[in-house]
């Protein structure tokens, strides 16, 4: 009697993954108002493109499920090139409108940190 061969698990995995990133939506962008609690210096990646980490506050009312909602937050947020200038020059306290996407706080972590690309 003849064996099937057995799949390549390893690489059924790989597909799957690959199928399953294809197909979810590319929209991530998100606009906050918030003050800025906290900056960190402003430093350099090994590429020599300008970074700066911070710390968003974010404090407002939203309607919800019929009724108001006190929102508070707080975000840890990352900005590079000349935003990251710009956020360099802002006091700390002061407000801001920031716009950009979420991704993973560190490569391998599961938090999340706002990568700001405007500011207003």
């Amino acid at each position: 009697m003849r064996q099937r061969p057995r799949p390549n698990l390893r690489r059924l995995r790989r597909k799957r993954v690959r199928q399953l990133t294809t197909d979810v939506p590319g929209e991530n962008r998100l606009t906050l108002d918030a003050t800025l609690a906290q900056r960190d210096n402003l430093r350099y990646t090994p590429a020599g493109i300008p970074a700066i980490d911070c710390t968003l506050h974010h404090q407002s009312v939203q309607a919800e499920a019929g009724g108001e909602r006190k929102v508070e937050c707080e975000v840890h947020a990352v900005a590079f090139a000349d935003v990251a200038r710009r956020l360099d020059r802002m006091p700390v306290g002061g407000g801001l409108r920031c716009e950009g996407f979420l991704a993973r706080r560190y490569r391998t972590g599961v938090t999340v940190a706002l990568h700001i690309t405007h500011i207003d």
